[in-house]
């Protein structure tokens, strides 16, 4: 009985509530409420929103986000009009049926590109225009935003449309991966549609949304405006785009995407007035208040690739610098394990060495000389890595700087890739002792710094098919594999990386180890063959493509010109040269077009006596340490140094060994004998013969006559006589002084033009039936056991095979230092048929038959000497 009142109860109050309820709707039905807004007011309130949407403060709304509204024209009604804004940028488009044939189409995406433009940040936008309708004449209007840099050259030719798709689609990718803050709106406008194939890469475009920062502007289309396409035409509508379709007064305007006008998808039901161009005053002064963000021609200044703090960074797990700006976003490039490797081409005065000096200095200031090393290379004519080594006017150097070769000998670049190859190997040592595989894992204690070697004008390296191209080939192969484990990049630059003969068959193997492809202007061999990123390039900009050259991977970076810099430049060496590490060495340097000057020769100058065997110094090595070039005096047979060449140089280098040899003799310690027997060396002769005598050594000059008898009596000293007794060296001129101890050392017959002796040597003795040069042959064989050595300089290789007896004699002189002597004759002659010489200036070969030693030498020359490029 509770239970069924608690119910009836209940029942009530809903009751009395409903009853309430009812009288309150009935009251407020019969009272009088507000009046329906006739269709004026509403065209009056949309023209007032409409008026407050389509004038916002210029240049505080980014595009690239969400969409901003943007007027289009006026919709018509009989009571009045009002503006027409539709959704663009944020991954919203625009379509019109008709092409800019038809002047009013012109018109309104000239008039919207406008409004876009004040509407945004200045340097936020810029825009590209198509038109193979009316060869550009669409844009005309808009030139003052051409030369502003705001509106890239119109694209006219179906190559010219596809390059600019090809820009589109990298400025899409780039984007997408890019801090959406520092995105650039890209307003791709067409004055009519092209093909199928450019209209489904235009349609990608749009459907690719807002985070592609691409805002597509399509006239022409008449499929996305619900009527029929092109003939044959497959491509897929764009998408969210509003759609236009011209009648003949009026527009008819479409949904816009997000923000339909209608419930059914009919569009607006008004007819629209399209806006006309705006007045040229106008465009002027947009133009000129975009022009100072907005010029993309002007690359990043060379502070901006710069970090706030020096030496800052670690390596152990890669290195990392920016080298320029694609829009508005800095480009970094990398040394880790995605891009071991570089490889850059560019044509002549493309920008290489600018973008390698940006790179290097950009390196430089990230990381400390424990964490990096520098070896450069450079092949060509040229001063591009000078400023890193100290020079006369300035001492400073570069301190992460360790090997610099300039316009280096491809001898000196096969020499360096050599010792890579040993640092290589000492640091797999240094892994396994430790236990561990990656450089970054190694104790701090233990820690390496990376190297990067960079090797500018490559090809020169690897020209030919000779010996030193298949090893520079083989151990950059070596280099390439393997470094990436052991912290040892490679940066290989050209102008073209096609056509090297000692690559071919293995150029995909080594290129394949350098995903990381630069490309200059005339540069884009180093891109894949379908990929054409590079060829419309301007100077200072340059393709950055991180998948071996693929199309897809493409960044264009602007980078800043270092020559241009040079104040900068040098402020930076300085202060880093300045905060370089107590005792830190300078680079070793190699010029190439530097003399090995013996007078300065800091080897010559610190010779003493008692230092072992004499050793005749001859020049300096092409080698990373910059090696004396030295050849050991001692008792072996053979032990002679023979000069050959027709180059007065060869006095030269007999000159710098005989010097250097009396200073590794107490004074009276050694005997020089000198023949001059060509008069143009005469001077080389006289200097000599004054710098022994006034070290206290015994000198005298012979006549070919004089120097016939000395050879015979050279030859005969040590033989035995009829008593068997050994006979002694008469030496009338040295036993002449009393006052003059007689001889006990070395005795160093030193002859210049040796080959003009060949007639007085000859002749035959009609007592003992021995010619000259029978003497001169057991002299060469037998004197170094006496302390007796020659030093002689022939001018032709063939008098100097005449003088030893033939070729299976050429071991009596151990020693032979070739210069302007043609590689085919030298290689007869020592019997190496792949001999690989090519003589040239301030070079020579230094072959130790003994030691089976064969070195590229800077010969040693004199003062006032000066290259001689005819020889």
């Amino acid at each position: 009985m509770g239970r069924l009142a608690s119910a009836y109860g209940q029942a009530v109050a809903a009751h009395r509530q409903a009853r309430e309820r009812l009288d309150r709707a009935r009251r407020s039905l019969g009272a009088p409420g507000p009046a329906a807004p006739t269709a004026a007011d509403v065209v009056a309130r949309l023209a007032a929103v409409g008026g407050r949407l389509a004038a916002p403060a210029p240049g505080v709304t980014a595009l690239t986000g969400a969409p901003a509204p943007i007027r289009v024209g006026e919709a018509t009604t009989l009571d009045g009009g009002f503006p027409v804004l539709v959704p663009l940028g944020g991954g919203c488009h625009l379509t019109v049926d008709a092409d800019a044939r038809d002047p009013r189409v012109g018109e309104l995406l000239r008039a919207v590109v406008l409004r876009l433009l004040a509407t945004a940040p200045p340097g936020t936008v810029r825009v590209a225009g198509i038109d193979t309708v009316a060869f550009g004449a669409t844009f005309l209007p808009l030139r003052p935003l051409l030369d502003a840099g705001v509106l890239a050259p119109t694209a006219t030719t179906a190559a010219e449309v596809a390059a600019l798709l090809d820009s589109a689609e990298r400025h899409a990718r780039a984007a997408q991966a890019a801090d959406p803050a520092a995105r650039e709106l890209l307003v791709l406008v067409v004055a009519a549609a092209p093909g199928p194939r450019e209209l489904a890469r235009l349609a990608a475009l749009t459907h690719a949304g807002a985070s592609a920062a691409v805002c597509v502007l399509l006239a022409g289309h008449r499929a996305a405006a619900g009527q029929q396409g092109p003939a044959g035409s497959d491509a897929p509508p764009p998408g969210a785009a509003t759609a236009l379709r011209l009648m003949q007064r009026y527009a008819h305007v479409g949904d816009p995407p997000g923000h339909p006008f209608s419930a059914d998808g009919s569009g607006l039901a008004a007819p629209v007035v399209l806006d006309g161009d705006l007045p040229p005053a106008t465009v002027a002064a947009l133009a000129a208040h975009l022009a100072p963000a907005a010029r993309r021609d002007v690359p990043p200044a060379f502070a901006d690739l710069l970090p706030a703090r020096r030496w800052a960074a670690t390596s152990a797990a890669g290195l990392s610098t920016v080298v320029g700006r694609a829009g508005r976003q800095p480009v970094t490039v990398a040394f880790d394990d995605a891009t071991p490797h570089w490889l850059v081409a560019g044509r002549t005065g493309a920008g290489k060495t600018v973008f390698l000096l940006d790179a290097l200095y950009g390196l430089a200031a990230r990381y400390a000389p424990d964490q990096l090393q520098l070896w450069l290379l450079d092949f060509k004519e040229g001063v591009s890595f000078t400023e890193f080594v100290p020079t006369e006017r300035d001492p400073s150097w570069l301190p992460h700087a360790r090997v610099v070769g300039i316009e280096s000998d491809r001898e000196y670049g096969l020499a360096v890739l050599r010792e890579l190859r040993r640092e290589l190997n000492r640091r797999a040592t240094v892994l396994k002792r430790h236990g561990v595989t990656k450089l970054a894992d190694l104790p701090r204690d233990a820690a390496v710094p990376r190297i990067v070697a960079v090797v500018d004008e490559f090809q020169v390296l690897l020209a030919g098919t000779d010996a030193v191209a298949r090893q520079a080939v083989d151990l950059l192969e070596e280099l390439a594999r393997k470094g990436r484990s052991y912290g040892v990049h490679l940066v290989l630059a050209s102008q073209s990386t096609a056509g090297i003969e000692s690559l071919y068959g293995r150029a995909e193997a080594i290129f394949g180890q350098f995903p990381l492809r630069v490309a200059l202007p005339g540069g884009g061999g180093v891109l894949d063959a379908l990929n054409t990123a590079a060829d419309a390039l301007p100077i200072g900009a340059a393709v950055l493509n991180t998948a071996a050259g693929a199309a897809g991977a493409d960044t264009v970076a602007r980078f800043p010109d270092a020559y241009a810099a040079r104040a900068e430049l040098a402020r930076l060496r300085h202060e880093l040269w300045r905060e370089r590490p107590a005792g830190s060495a300078a680079p070793t340097v190699f010029r190439g077009y530097d003399p090995a000057r013996a007078d300065d020769d800091p080897a010559l100058a610190a010779l003493r006596p008692g230092g072992g065997p004499p050793v005749a110094l001859v020049g300096r090595v092409v080698d990373v340490a910059n090696s004396p070039a030295s050849f050991t005096l001692d008792a072996t047979p053979g032990r002679h140094l023979a000069v050959v060449g027709t180059s007065t140089v060869g006095a030269e280098v007999l000159r710098a060994a005989a010097l250097g040899l009396g200073r590794q003799h107490a004074p009276g310690g050694a005997r020089f004998l000198l023949a001059g027997l060509v008069a143009a060396v005469d001077p080389v002769v006289d200097g000599l013969a004054a710098a022994l005598a006034a070290a206290g050594h015994p000198v005298q000059r012979l006549d070919p006559a004089a120097l016939r008898d000395r050879i015979a009596a050279l030859a005969a000293a040590g033989r035995p006589d009829a008593a068997g007794e050994p006979v002694a060296d008469p030496s009338p001129a040295d036993q002449a002084s009393p006052a003059r101890p007689p001889i006990a050392g070395h005795t160093y017959l030193v002859v210049f033009g040796a080959d003009a002796a060949s007639a007085a040597l000859a002749g035959t003795d009609p007592t003992t039936f021995r010619s000259g040069l029978d003497d001169l042959r057991a002299l060469l064989r037998e004197g170094p056991g006496n302390g007796v050595h020659l030093l002689g300089w022939w001018r032709g290789l063939r008098r100097l095979a005449d003088a030893l007896g033939g070729t299976h004699h050429r071991d009596d002189v151990a020693c032979l230092v070739a210069l302007n002597v043609p590689g085919a004759e030298l290689g007869l002659h020592l019997g190496e048929h792949d001999l690989a010489y090519t003589p040239r200036p301030d070079r020579a070969l230094l072959v130790d038959r003994h030691d089976q030693r064969t070195r590229l030498i800077v010969p040693f020359t004199g003062p006032g000497h000066e290259i001689d490029e005819e020889r």
